[in-house]
């Protein structure tokens, strides 16, 4: 089966609502914490690290439920209707913080706050994803509708780069509070997550109507995760992929403003005639290369396959980073070169990871005769969600370490000591590449081809007729 191209579009605005919260908190959610709310970089990677490990434990939960839930409407398009509103109300909450001095209270109120929103991110990303191999069956066609939801992916984060500094800046230009312009983006990107769940559900119609699944307890389902070689390859090439994004993604508000701006945070930059912010031009750029570079993996990934694709766009990506620990203070035309070709690399990172996901539902119903796209993309987010977790908290707790401090005072310029400044600049460049590095490795041992899975269809359409 086939989708229509709006079908396509429509299951692929799914990630629009993901996305925005990701990159919102991915990229300027420690630089919030540590310069807005005023909490210390160490204290604060705790409590994002309490939170997404709490959450982080639910994803498999979360899955299981989704593989047991039996309506008339399928097991996976309910829960988008259930919690697509809270979903984007939460994005509201995750941006205000009270106005307390003890730094105990406000961890805790972040904690508590950053559980909520990642837990109803959760109840929709499961079995949002698990409709993937539900749609669609053939191993190309997966991959081009992860395309599609990778395309939405992306064009949300470009829009959260560009817009969001943008915003905070304009409401400050207002006579508003930094954090009051940080609610104003949450409440916009939250309101225009929540169509596409509400639709979803009356448009689509799941494809397999299983049989109430055989009970299995939590520790069989981690074990019976564990027990599929592709996964465990894919859950490395995750888990390294994501980390090094992770990486790039928390420390680059720090490396433009400390070390490229030399702790200007007015700095501007001219672009096609725009006058945007720092953070906002090099971000921008980047994003936009990564969409335009989509087309060319999914391209380059039919003609060879999946793996191939996935380590030559890694090794581009690595020896773009590398550069950049090269660039130094005032060089922003040189790093806006850079950022068009890490988004080069970057795009290939975004896509063809998920897209070897899919496939292993087949190999999994080959082994135990049963479906558990839940259990798997519930595996997928536990390993996003811890592997970012770790990431942020690994990067603040050095930051710390190192000697960071908050800004102070009303002034316009900061300054961080000479050691910061160089953690920063390790973070971001040489270890986000051993990072991806590792992620190749893993990616040249992905054992599903496409003739392999061919094959692993055939056998399993057998045996459908047989049991029919």
């Amino acid at each position: 089966m086939k989708l229509s191209f709006w079908h396509k579009v429509l299951y692929g605005s799914g990630d629009w609502g993901l996305s925005s919260m990701g990159m919102l908190r991915s990229i300027f959610y420690a630089i919030y914490v540590t310069d807005v709310v005023g909490l210390d970089p160490r204290i604060g990677s705790l409590a994002a690290l309490i939170g997404l490990i709490w959450d982080g434990m639910n994803d498999p939960l979360i899955g299981m439920f989704s593989d047991r839930t039996h309506t008339r409407w399928g097991r996976r398009l309910p829960f988008l209707l259930w919690f697509g509103i809270p979903f984007g109300l939460s994005f509201v909450f995750l941006w205000w913080a009270p106005p307390w001095k003890s730094q105990i209270a406000l961890a805790m109120h972040i904690t508590l706050v950053f559980i909520a929103a990642d837990t109803l991110s959760t109840l929709i990303s499961i079995p949002y994803l698990s409709l993937t191999p539900e749609l669609v069956e053939d191993y190309d066609e997966r991959t081009f509708l992860t395309g599609f939801r990778n395309f939405f992916q992306l064009t949300a984060g470009l829009t959260v780069v560009v817009a969001a500094p943008m915003i905070v800046d304009a409401a400050l230009a207002a006579g508003l509070t930094q954090q009051q312009g940080f609610l104003l983006v949450g409440s916009l990107f939250g309101l225009l997550a929540i169509p596409p769940y509400l639709i979803m559900p009356l448009v689509f119609k799941e494809r397999l109507k299983n049989k109430a699944p055989q009970a299995i307890s939590l520790p069989e389902m981690l074990r019976t995760a564990w027990a599929n070689k592709p996964f465990r390859v894919v859950a490395a090439v995750h888990t390294l992929n994501w980390s090094a994004v992770d990486m790039m993604a928390v420390m680059f508000p720090y490396f433009a403003l400390y070390w490229l701006a030399a702790g200007d945070p007015l700095t501007t930059v001219n672009l096609f005639g725009f006058g945007l912010a720092l953070e906002s031009a090099l971000l921008g750029v980047l994003m936009i290369v990564t969409i335009l570079s989509v087309p060319f993996w999914l391209w380059f990934s039919r003609r060879t396959n999946k793996r191939l694709a996935y380590i030559s766009g890694v090794l581009f990506w690595v020896i773009i980073q590398l550069m950049v620990f090269s660039v130094q203070p005032g060089e922003i035309e040189t790093m806006l070169w850079l950022c068009a070709l890490l988004g080069i690399g970057l795009s290939a990172g975004y896509v063809l990871p998920d897209s070897m996901l899919p496939d292993i539902i087949e190999w999994d119903e080959l082994h135990t005769h049963r479906r558990q796209e839940g259990i798997y993309y519930g595996a997928r987010a536990f390993i996003r969600k811890m592997s970012g977790a770790l990431t942020v908290a690994a990067a603040l707790q050095l930051l710390g370490w190192s000697g960071y401090s908050a800004p102070q005072g009303e002034e316009f310029v900061y300054s961080q000591p000479e050691a910061v400044l160089t953690m920063i600049r390790l973070l971001i460049s040489p270890i986000g590449a051993t990072l991806l590095l590792g992620a190749a490795l893993f990616a040249w041992m992905y054992p599903l081809s496409r003739q392999k899975h061919g094959r692993l269809r055939q056998l399993l359409e057998r045996r459908r007729r047989i049991t029919a």
